[in-house]
C-alpha cells in the first residue's frame, strides 16, 4: 500500500505523488529541442523526485537515453577540479550501472583520457558518439559543486553544446537551489570567482519548480482515498493547502502525521489537520530544521526581522541579494510582496526565535485554565505586564532580532500559557506596521458541545520620530475585529523610543474606544 513520503525522493510505486509532466510542464518540449535548462527550487520541493520520474518516462519510452544523478559527491573537493571531474565521472558510469541499461546504451568503460579542463566534455562526446539515442542528462544538485570546479563543469558543457553540438549530449539540465545567475554567489560567496562572463550562458530559460496549487493538494490526498476508501473533507483539504500553502514536504506531512502518527482511521477532518500542523511545528522534523538553522544568518535576518517588526525593508543591491537568498531557501514566497512562505514557516520563526525567551516563563499554564476549559485572559494580561516589568528590557536586550524584540517576548509568554490546549494565529508582514494575533482555546459550553474562546490582540512599537501609534492601532484593531465578528479586544503597544520613561513606571493598562464604537483594552509597556 502506497503512503505519504517525508523521506527522500518519491517512488510511484511505494508513495503517493503528482506526474512529473504536471510539475515540469515545459521539460519534454525543451528536451525535444535539444535544449539546455535550469530548474531550481527550495529543498524539499519534489526536485528530485520529478527529474528521477522524467527520466525513466524519458527512458521507458525508447526515443531517448535520460540519466539523473547526483554531484553531491563532488562537494568535499571544493576547487579541486582534477577530483571533481573524476568524481562525476564515476559518478555517472555507477549511476548508468545501477539504472540497468542495455550494454549498448552504457558510457565507456574506461572513459576516454583527457587533459585536465577537458575531461568532462571528452568522456560525454565519447557516450553521445557510442550510444544509439540522443543522450539527455539532468545534473542534480549542480550547486554543491562550487568555485573553480563549478566553473569548469559549467563552461565544459557550453563548449560541448557550442563546439560539437551533433556529438555532444542532446539535453542538460542542470538542477539545485539557486537559478544559475547565482551561481556565483554559490561558489562562495564572492561573485568574482566565476569571472565576469557567464559559464553557462547557453540555457534557454530557468524553471522553478513551484510548490503545490490548491487542486494538487486534492487530487495528491484522493489517491488515498481512492486507495483505501479514508476520505478528507473539503474543510480538511482547505486547511492543509492553507497551512502549507502547497509546499510538497510539508503537504506529505500533514497527511503522514494524521494517518500514521495520530492513526486516525475515520474521515480527516479540519480538526485532524489543526492538530497535524501544531504536532510538526512541536516535533520540528528534519526539514523544518534545516530551515530554522539559518535564522541567525545575516542575510536572513536583514530579511525575516523586518517581516516580524513590520517595518519597511531596505531597498539596496546588498537587501536584493539577500532576499533572492532567503527565497532560493524557501523561507519566503516566490512572488510580492515579501512575505513568509506559509503560516507553518511563520509560526516555526517565532518559536524558535522565542524559545529562549519562554524558557523564562516559569508559571504553570494550567493554573490559567478555568473548570470548563477556557483561558483566565484578563489574569493572562496582568501576568504578563508583570512578567514584562522585571524582565522585559533584559529579555529585548538579549535578542538578535531587535527590531522585533519586544513582540517576540510577548509570544513567547503566550505561547508558554496557551500551548498544551489552544492555538495562536498570528499574522505579520513588511510594512503593517503591526502583528495581530489570534487566541483560540476549545473548551466546553453549557450544554456539554465543544466551543472555541477566541481573543485577539494586536501589537504595535512606538519608535523614535515616531508619533503615538494609540489611534492608527485602535482603527487597525477595528478591522481586524471586523473580521473574526469578535466585539472586543487588546491593543499593546511597546514604547522602544531611547527617550522612555522606565518600564515599571509605564507599564499600564486603560480602556479606549475604537473608531467602531468598541471598547477595548490596552495595554502600554
Amino acid at each position: 500500500m502506497r503512503y505519504f513520503n517525508t523521506t527522500g525522493p518519491c517512488d510511484p510505486k511505494r508513495h503517493y505523488m503528482l506526474p512529473a509532466a504536471e510539475r515540469l510542464p515545459d521539460a519534454r518540449r525543451f528536451i525535444d529541442r535539444g535544449q539546455y535548462f535550469v530548474l531550481h527550487a527550495p529543498r524539499q520541493s519534489g526536485k528530485t523526485t520529478s527529474l528521477a520520474e522524467l527520466a525513466r518516462e524519458l527512458t521507458e519510452e525508447g526515443e531517448y537515453l535520460a540519466l539523473r544523478f547526483s554531484c553531491e559527491s563532488a562537494e568535499p573537493f571544493g576547487d579541486d577540479v582534477d577530483v571533481v571531474e573524476q568524481v562525476l565521472l564515476d559518478v555517472i558510469s555507477k549511476r548508468a550501472m545501477a539504472r540497468g541499461f542495455a550494454p549498448e546504451l552504457l558510457p565507456p568503460d574506461p572513459w576516454p583520457e583527457a587533459k585536465l579542463g577537458n575531461r568532462l566534455t571528452v568522456a560525454l562526446t565519447a557516450w553521445t558518439v557510442r550510444c544509439p539515442r540522443p543522450l539527455v542528462l539532468f545534473f542534480d544538485e549542480i550547486d554543491a559543486i562550487r568555485g573553480e570546479s563549478l566553473r569548469s563543469v559549467l563552461r565544459q558543457l557550453r563548449d560541448g553544446y557550442t563546439d560539437e553540438r551533433d556529438e555532444f549530449v542532446h539535453a542538460v539540465v542542470l538542477c539545485g537551489l539557486r537559478d544559475v545567475r547565482d551561481y556565483k554567489v554559490a561558489s562562495g560567496g564572492d561573485p568574482s570567482r566565476l569571472g565576469s562572463a557567464s559559464p553557462f550562458n547557453i540555457k534557454v530559460e530557468s524553471v522553478r519548480i513551484g510548490d503545490f496549487t490548491h487542486a494538487e493538494v486534492a487530487e495528491l490526498y484522493e489517491q488515498h482515498t481512492e486507495e483505501t476508501g479514508q476520505k478528507f473533507t473539503a474543510r480538511a483539504v482547505d486547511l492543509a493547502y492553507y497551512y502549507t500553502q502547497g509546499q510538497p514536504w510539508l503537504v506529505n506531512a500533514i497527511a503522514a502525521e494524521v494517518i500514521d502518527k495520530m492513526r486516525v482511521r475515520t474521515t480527516i477532518t479540519d480538526d485532524h489537520i489543526d492538530e497535524a500542523k501544531e504536532r510538526l511545528i512541536v516535533a520540528r522534523a528534519t526539514h523544518l530544521d534545516s530551515l530554522v538553522s539559518k535564522l541567525g544568518e545575516d542575510r536572513v535576518r536583514m530579511v525575516i526581522e523586518p517581516l516580524i517588526a513590520g517595518t519597511l525593508l531596505d531597498a539596496d543591491l546588498t537587501f536584493n541579494d539577500a532576499v533572492s537568498y532567503v527565497r532560493d531557501l524557501g523561507l519566503i514566497a516566490d512572488d510580492r510582496p515579501v512575505r513568509v512562505a506559509n503560516p507553518i514557516y511563520k509560526e516555526v520563526i517565532l518559536r524558535v526565535l522565542g524559545s529562549a525567551i519562554e524558557n523564562n516563563v516559569l508559571l504553570e499554564p494550567s493554573s490559567f485554565r478555568m473548570p470548563d476549559g477556557r483561558l483566565d485572559f484578563p489574569r493572562l494580561l496582568t501576568e504578563f505586564a508583570a512578567f514584562w516589568k522585571l524582565n522585559g528590557e533584559v529579555l529585548a536586550a538579549q535578542q538578535g532580532y531587535h527590531e522585533a524584540a519586544a513582540q517576540l517576548v510577548m509570544m513567547a509568554f503566550l505561547h508558554r500559557i496557551v500551548n498544551g490546549g489552544g492555538y495562536i494565529d498570528r499574522e505579520y508582514g513588511v510594512g503593517r506596521g503591526r502583528i495581530d494575533l489570534l487566541v483560540r482555546q476549545p473548551y466546553t459550553d453549557a450544554n456539554g458541545r465543544r466551543a472555541w474562546q477566541r481573543e485577539a490582540l494586536e501589537l504595535k512599537v512606538w519608535r523614535d520620530r515616531e508619533t503615538d501609534p494609540l489611534a492608527v492601532g485602535l482603527g487597525q484593531l477595528d478591522g481586524y475585529l471586523d473580521r473574526f465578528e469578535l466585539s472586543t479586544g487588546v491593543l499593546v503597544i511597546f514604547d522602544r523610543r531611547s527617550a522612555a520613561e522606565p518600564i515599571d513606571r509605564r507599564t499600564v493598562f486603560s480602556e479606549a474606544t475604537t473608531p467602531a464604537g468598541r471598547t477595548v483594552t490596552v495595554l502600554r509597556a
